[in-house]
């Protein structure tokens, strides 16, 4: 039977209570010192079925998600670039017995309109139980604007995805884990939640400090790795693999992480919150993806389909849980291609790596599914990655449409090497509209700063195609031969025809 999560966390607590377990900028904590404040957390959230989290970077949110995660209440994540209208639906829908944060957020939470924000629930007595089916995560991935869309995770889910992650990462008891982000991002959570179910030391400080303590780990996004890169640390021998996802990580940036962590594995998964993990690549220039072990992919209509038991169970709404897997199958509409491998491509990858944990849980990875190699082109509907964040084209539109004097807007997705994709704009005003300037400082006021352009650009017209469509090719063109010009000016661009 595959063992839930916070069990794994507990085998560690008893046979290793004095090893360091977590660390932040403020506190270190041994596994014994981490599961009393997790048990006492626990207590605190008897009889609740939901509790919200606003996590830092510190070990006062990893007990609170950790006690809700051991206890079988939902953790209800919220994130630091919820609007004030957005935090009310997710609390409507959500229904949480308490919304906990360190200190330094609640200023923001009442901001939003949460009156009572607590920085923990202690308490003492006995606690719930997690089961298999338990609701294990209520996370919000409609990007950074737009109306809320609330995925739904049960244990079991994420217990078997921890299994896939013993098999291929190799991560051991003893070793020390850097998870850089801030916990309000799945991937870095996932990551910290997973050392900890290793046995391993997790380091939730910048990554600038964390590298100085010589990990053997680094949960990483391609932004985090560019920034290792220029902070001119010098080389970081003790780092055996590089655990990255979210935008695609090219193969320039890998390059020059590689000179600075030499011995470092460089590992790149794809995967969304709705599916868990789909596949993975290793190396500096690695190609196509192997599937993880128990994935089975499809291509409809060039768009990715995924069959797995890590798959979410739905979208919470006001009437239940709906939008979920259908036959098995489920996509974000990312688009790709599938191919036959000759030979296991998998091979022994898990081998024995999962130490005193996984055993020999990656066996064969590869099987007959690791021989199907998964490439990736792009998300389909109109949404772009920028720093691991997903961002909506549609609402920066709107909010661009919204400003006296702009006619028409488009939102297109740019390259930018440090945050993987950014949002570019393009504006046609009329006679007395506004400068991008002008333009820039409204926006600001409207959107959260993931959702800002990192570029506008002001055109006589927008590019269509015949049947008078935006032609976002045509527009991307555009922004890529307009490179030079400065976006603070108000030069008018002609848009080439369609």
């Amino acid at each position: 039977m595959t063992e839930l999560l916070a069990d794994r966390i507990a085998r560690h607590v008893r046979d290793i209570p004095h090893k360091l377990a977590v660390v932040d900028r403020r506190e270190s904590v041994s596994y014994a010192e981490f599961w009393a404040r997790v048990t006492r957390a626990a207590a605190g959230m008897r009889g609740m079925q939901r509790i919200a989290v606003l996590p830092t970077s510190d070990v006062g949110s990893l007990v609170a998600v950790t006690a809700a995660m051991r206890s079988g209440v939902g953790v209800v994540l919220l994130h630091r670039h919820l609007l004030a209208g957005q935090f009310a639906q997710v609390i409507e829908l959500t229904q949480p017995g308490a919304v906990i944060a360190a200190p330094a957020g609640h200023r923001r939470l009442r901001k939003l309109g949460c009156e009572n924000p607590v920085t923990n629930v202690d308490s003492d007595g006995p606690h719930g139980t997690a089961c298999a089916q338990s609701e294990l995560l209520v996370g919000i991935t409609s990007g950074t604007t737009g109306e809320p869309k609330l995925f739904v995770r049960n244990q079991l889910s994420w217990a078997r995805t921890l299994d896939r992650s013993d098999a291929v990462f190799d991560v051991r008891r003893g070793d020390r884990v850097s998870t850089p982000g801030v916990l309000d991002h799945t991937h870095f959570l996932y990551g910290a939640l997973h050392g900890l179910t290793r046995g391993a030391c997790v380091d939730l400080r910048p990554v600038a400090e964390a590298l100085i303590s010589s990990p053997t780990h680094l949960y990483s996004v391609p932004t985090i790795a560019w920034d290792v890169v220029r902070s001119g640390i010098g080389t970081v021998p003790s780092v055996r693999e590089v655990l990255s996802s979210a935008a695609r990580w090219p193969s320039s940036g890998r390059v020059a992480l590689q000179t600075v962590l030499p011995n470092a594995s460089l590992v790149h998964f794809y995967g969304a919150s709705e599916l868990s993990f789909v596949s993975y690549d290793r190396g500096v220039d690695p190609g196509a993806g192997t599937l993880f072990d128990g994935v089975d992919a499809e291509i409809r209509d060039g768009i990715v389909h995924v069959r797995s038991d890590m798959l979410f169970d739905g979208y919470l709404t006001r009437g239940g849980i709906s939008g979920g897997p259908v036959d098995g199958w489920m996509t974000v509409g990312d688009r790709g291609s599938l191919e036959d491998v000759h030979g296991d491509m998998g091979g022994d990858t898990g081998g024995d790596t999962g130490g005193d944990m996984g055993g020999d849980t990656g066996g064969d990875m590869g099987g007959d599914m690791g021989s199907r190699a998964l490439t990736l082109f792009g998300r389909d509907s109109e949404t772009l990655i920028r720093g691991g964040l997903n961002v909506e084209l549609t609402p920066i539109e709107a909010a661009a449409l919204d400003i006296p004097g702009v006619d028409e807007a488009a939102v297109v997705a740019i390259a930018d090497e440090r945050m993987g994709e950014a949002p570019a704009l393009a504006v046609v005003v009329d006679s007395d509209g506004p400068s991008v300037s002008e333009i820039r400082r409204a926006l600001r006021a409207t959107l959260p700063s993931p959702s800002m352009p990192s570029r506008i650009l002001l055109l006589a017209g927008l590019p269509r195609t015949p049947r008078g469509k935006l032609d976002r090719q045509a527009l991307g063109a555009t922004f890529a031969t307009q490179r030079a010009t400065p976006e603070t000016t108000n030069h008018i661009v002609s848009s080439p025809p369609s």
